[in-house]
């Protein structure tokens, strides 16, 4: 049986497409018509973005930590003592260097799901943080891993350094690859169902941790 309206609708609708490419030449394709991208740009101008991304990603329950290069192993070490974690997962092309020594067991890819379930943890750097909305961008480039590393375990320790701060997502896409798998992080995973009960962990770790290393400042001189 065919639905009447249904086609009715259809017809319709394909009818006023018609109508708006009427002027249109055949031989004109997408690609001949440039698409304008004046966005607007500069969201947080005259902001300290190191600042305003540390408080935006606070503001989405995730725990924030600020220190400068020297004191990065330390704070590694204490975020992942504080957690409790000692079985972690770290990509390939993680400085070895940042991995704090203790009894920690470090395990590298090739991990499957079951693997990285029976994890504590992953460690992982960035590729971009942008500012106005507390996000971190991973790319899967070096030091960050697959998509899984990040979303199977529980939680998620990631670096961010303060040159790799922006203040919007234009800045951010300006920055990245878009062949690239980009994954956009704000906050822990969280959810909710229809009465807004939030549930946590659905989708990725359940706590998040973002280390934003600054460079390290001066110390003041003595005045004689």
């Amino acid at each position: 049986m065919t639905n009447t309206k249904a086609t009715s609708t259809r017809d319709a609708v394909l009818g006023r497409i018609r109508a708006a490419l009427a002027d249109v030449p055949a031989e004109e394709g997408p690609e001949d018509l440039p698409v304008p991208r004046d966005y607007r740009r500069g969201h947080a101008d005259g902001e300290d973005l190191v600042a305003l991304f540390a408080e935006r990603v606070a503001d989405y329950r995730a725990t924030v930590v600020r220190t400068d290069p020297a004191g990065l192993p330390g704070a590694i070490d204490a975020a992942l003592t504080a957690r409790g974690a000692r079985r972690l997962a770290v990509p390939d092309g993680f400085p070895d260097g940042l991995l704090p020594s203790g009894d920690r067991e470090w395990h590298r890819e090739p991990l499957d799901v079951p693997a990285l379930d029976a994890l504590d943890g992953a460690v992982t750097l960035a590729a971009v943080g942008i500012a106005v909305t507390g996000t971190v961008v991973l790319d899967t480039g070096p030091g960050q891993g697959r998509r899984a590393l990040t979303l199977v375990p529980d939680y998620h320790l990631c670096i961010v350094r303060a040159e790799q701060i922006v203040d919007d997502v234009p800045g951010a896409l300006a920055r990245l690859d878009p062949r690239r798998p980009l994954t956009f992080v704000s906050g822990p995973s969280a959810t909710s169902d229809i009465e807004l009960t939030r549930v946590e962990g659905v989708h990725g770790p359940r706590a998040l941790v973002v280390v934003i290393v600054e460079a390290a400042r001066p110390e003041p001189s003595e005045q004689p």
